[in-house]
């Protein structure tokens, strides 16, 4: 175990991390009223956040081995063992989703108003699964908390989603189960190979270029539905706009970020040779993601649809910084991936304060808020900005990140992708402009209330990252730069080359 760093604090951080919220999930039920079920699922979610303050501040941002490790035997006979531990990749995503979940809670303060007991309970054994998968070791441990998503994710949108929810749920549900089968058949395949489940033993072994190749594919299809890339994204809007606040909230915030996660965690380390030969096909799917979703996203009248199409734009420019396959690209993957976190959920969450107060997610309906809800607009107007990568904000460092490191690998894919960042500042200022001003006949918005202070709070956070992220990233980008490193080194061992891995496939 000599990729561990064992856990020096005196008590298992990871595992207290992931299942304080199951503990917390199970005492819902005994508990009397709606209210003190809200209360009680938003200090359970506080209590996760401040849990886990220490990974951050005890991390040792120079090494590169997997930190705070928990190790126990589960299922000997298949060797299938409990292993926990974070590295600078997995660290910020596990902090970004104990951020995030206080504010999903808060969210839905007053938009859930029937089966709060059973709304909260989801919530809760969802943060469970999703910090679990950014833990886990062991393949097999990933895999069940993986499938354990599943549940909770349709559930929020099956039973507190729109009209058209029963479509929706069904679609995620199905296109996330197809991802779940390939991704089962390529952690069989390994395990039939080597003889072990353990995540980072698997990493740097001499596997053939065939094996590679299927094992790859495997992965990536599981994974490239969950981010999703382009063709595999036609569940996402449907699923943003059907879902609540929170489920939309914790879709950009924390799953799409999933599949990302597995690009990192399985493809480049794994199957190093296949991720090579086949890099330049999947910058060009990058690219065409990133083109799709802003020409999708600038023709939408629905504020929401929009901003699940744009997700499907930057999502493009992580997967495009991961495949460029350096040190920029990557780093620029891994902090957009908060990024976008950070961003895309909170404006997800403006996008329900208003339709708490209207009903509607029409652009016309919106027109001219500026004047009777300035906190609102001034906070929707930085997170656009940040969205569209306004320099200053979050999104510039990890967009310039990725296209220095585009260019630096393919300068043709990295041309044909700028314009992706136009379409991103064409519909989200074309957004800011009808929401604040609107035109000459706005309708009537004088009944519109500018936001309390539980709807300030919730964004305050968030709007802090877009800015210590934007004028100093660096505390971020050390934290994960070692790990990328090692991830680097890992992917050019015994790599085939790209021309050897053609053949193969014309084979």
């Amino acid at each position: 175990m000599d990729f561990l760093s064992m856990n020096t604090l005196g008590y298992p951080i990871l595992s207290i991390l992931v299942f304080l919220p199951l503990a917390g999930a199970a005492i819902v039920p005994l508990l009397p009223g709606e209210n003190s079920v809200r209360v009680w699922t938003l200090l359970v979610t506080l209590a996760n956040a401040v849990v886990s303050l220490p990974l951050f501040t005890r991390f040792n941002p120079t090494s590169a081995l997997y930190q705070f490790a928990e190790h126990h035997p589960w299922i000997a006979s298949f060797n299938v063992n409990y292993t926990l531990g974070v590295d600078g990749i997995s660290l910020l995503l596990v902090m970004m989703t104990t951020l995030i979940m206080p504010l999903c809670v808060l969210g839905s303060w007053k938009y859930i108003q029937k089966r709060v007991k059973e709304f909260m309970i989801c919530l809760l054994v969802m943060e469970t699964s999703m910090l679990g998968v950014f833990m886990a070791l062991d393949l097999v441990l990933f895999y069940v908390l993986w499938e354990a998503m599943l549940i909770p994710m349709y559930l929020l949108i099956a039973v507190w989603g729109g009209p058209r929810k029963s479509y929706a749920s069904i679609k995620f549900f199905l296109y996330t189960l197809a991802g779940s089968v390939f991704l089962l058949v390529a952690i069989v395949a390994l395990y039939i190979n080597q003889g072990t489940f353990s995540i980072p033993a698997l990493m740097g072994q001499q596997y053939s270029e065939r094996f590679q190749l299927l094992v790859f594919l495997a992965f990536f299809i599981a994974f490239a539905i969950k981010v999703p890339m382009f063709p595999f994204h036609t569940w996402l809007p449907a699923a943003h706009v059907e879902a609540p606040t929170a489920g939309s909230v914790i879709l950009a915030s924390v799953l799409l970020k999933m599949g990302t996660y597995g690009f990192l965690r399985f493809c480049l380390p794994i199957t190093p040779g296949a991720a090579i030969g086949l890099l330049p096909a999947l910058q060009w799917l990058s690219v065409a993601g990133i083109i799709y979703g802003g020409l999708t996203a600038l023709a939408q009248q629905d504020i929401k649809k929009l901003i699940a199409y744009s997700s499907v734009g930057h999502m493009g420019f992580v997967t495009l910084g991961i495949f460029a396959l350096n040190q920029r690209g990557l780093e620029g993957a891994l902090l957009q991936m908060i990024n976008h976190g950070v961003t895309t959920g909170a404006l997800f969450l403006c996008v329900g304060m208003v339709y708490e107060r209207s009903h509607s997610r029409e652009l016309s309906d919106a027109a001219g808020l500026g004047k009777f809800m300035p906190i609102y607009v001034t906070y929707l107007t930085f997170f656009s900005l940040s969205s569209l990568a306004f320099p200053g904000t979050n999104s510039f460092v990890g967009e310039f990140l990725i296209l220095a490191g585009a260019f630096f690998n393919n300068k043709i894919v990295a041309v044909c992708a700028i314009p992706g960042a136009i379409l991103a500042a064409a519909y989200m200022l074309r957004m800011l402009q009808r929401v604040i001003w609107g035109g000459t006949n706005n309708p009537d918005q004088s009944r519109m209330y500018d936001l309390g202070w539980r709807e300030a709070v919730t964004l305050a956070p968030l709007l802090v990252f877009v800015f210590w992220i934007g004028l100093a990233p660096e505390p971020f980008l050390r934290v994960m730069r070692p790990s990328l490193d090692h991830l680097l080194a890992q992917t050019g061992y015994h790599a085939p080359s790209a021309l050897a891995l053609a053949e193969l496939i014309a084979r």
